[in-house]
């Protein structure tokens, strides 16, 4: 438990969006004005903007007094870009950022407007046919889909695999649940959009196969693990970084924002609450490879100056989780690494340290 009476909604308010939301850098991408033919494939329709001349500067010009408003017109909608989810969930715009790199924009019904980033394997375009491993990477509590290219060196590291990388928006704060609504349910659904539409999309548009990792930090830890016990066999290998893994049990610590939209009220609706907390829900998954690693909030080698921080309750989450695994004789590989903090550093060395876990698991 954390001192000083802090509960998650002040310290992810603080904490997590200080971690998260600021260090994101992903630019909104505008598509031209024209609309371009467009191939079945998505991984052909690739877009290179022209960068900006470098110290250009735009000035609205005085308006006159003749001057008269143009006429509104209703925007075009975008075009598909390959194939589109049962549902209609479509990429309407793709990005090169460069020889790997892609960000996708989707019109999605589950969640509206999103943006996912992906890394190709390298040997893609020479091995058109191939299905790829995909390795799903989640970001945390404020995140972007851009935060885990900005933050760690993963473009580095899976680069001599044969990974399909893909790191999708969370919905800032949408806890990787199709929001409860009050009991009405509909929009935003974000597991609806990660397990069924993005891996369509994927499927169908960027060579994504059957082996499957997942892993996050954070609320993308308690993604991972969620995912996997919702869909058993869906993923081979789960991992999760500073997870949340039972916010049911901790919520004394844990507060989540319009709690009534995302899972209701944790006395009135405590079945809804149950069906999506890790450690209840532990026994799902017996057979997937796990892979869990925190720290105890305590400054760290990797922050030296650091005060501590929420870590420390994350790891009393943690420990709940590993005793009910435990308890039910479903084996997991601990990172319990003592010493540190909830920040970027941890989670790039927890990417590293279970990387060749994922591969393994997906070899399998």
């Amino acid at each position: 438990m954390l001192g000083g009476g802090y509960v998650l909604r002040s310290i992810v308010g603080l904490a997590i969006v200080g971690l998260l939301g600021g260090c994101a850098a992903g630019a909104t991408v505008v598509p031209p004005p024209a609309t371009p033919a467009v191939p079945a494939d998505a991984s052909a329709a690739i877009a290179t903007p022209s960068p900006a001349t470098p110290g250009a500067s735009m000035a609205l010009a005085a308006p006159t007094a003749t001057a008269t408003r143009p006429p509104l017109r209703t925007p075009k909608p975008m075009p598909t870009i390959g194939v589109p989810a049962d549902d209609g969930a479509r990429v309407t715009w793709v990005q090169a950022v460069d020889t790997r790199t892609r960000n996708l924009t989707i019109d999605s019904p589950a969640v509206g407007s999103v943006q996912v980033q992906l890394l190709l394997p390298s040997r893609f375009d020479a091995m058109p046919s191939t299905r790829w491993p995909v390795l799903y990477l989640l970001t945390g509590y404020g995140g972007s889909y851009s935060d885990w290219g900005v933050n760690t060196d993963v473009a580095a590291l899976t680069a001599p695999t044969d990974l399909l990388v893909v790191m999708p928006d969370g919905g800032y704060q949408g806890w990787f649940s199709d929001w409860w609504n009050g009991g009405s349910g509909g929009p935003p659904k974000w597991e609806t959009f990660h397990l069924v539409e993005l891996r369509q999309l994927l499927e169908r548009n960027w060579h994504a196969g059957d082996k499957r990792a997942i892993a996050g930090l954070s609320m993308g830890g308690y993604g991972a693990m969620e995912y996997a016990e919702r869909q058993p066999g869906t993923f081979a290998a789960a991992a999760s970084y500073s997870g949340v893994l039972d916010p049911l049990g901790g919520q004394a610590n844990f507060s989540p924002p319009q709690p009534n939209d995302i899972w209701g009220d944790p006395v009135a609706q405590a079945d809804v609450w149950k069906a999506h907390d890790p450690t209840d829900n532990a026994a799902a998954l017996k057979g997937t490879a796990l892979y869990v690693a925190y720290g105890n909030g305590q400054t760290g080698p990797l922050d030296p100056s650091k005060s501590p921080d929420l870590e420390a309750w994350i790891a009393t989450e943690n420990e709940t989780f590993l005793h009910q695994l435990a308890a039910l004789k479903i084996p997991v590989t601990v990172d319990a690494y003592g010493n540190g903090t909830h920040d970027w550093p941890y989670w790039q060395r927890d990417l590293h340290r279970s990387l060749p876990f994922i591969l393994k698991a997906l070899s399998g």
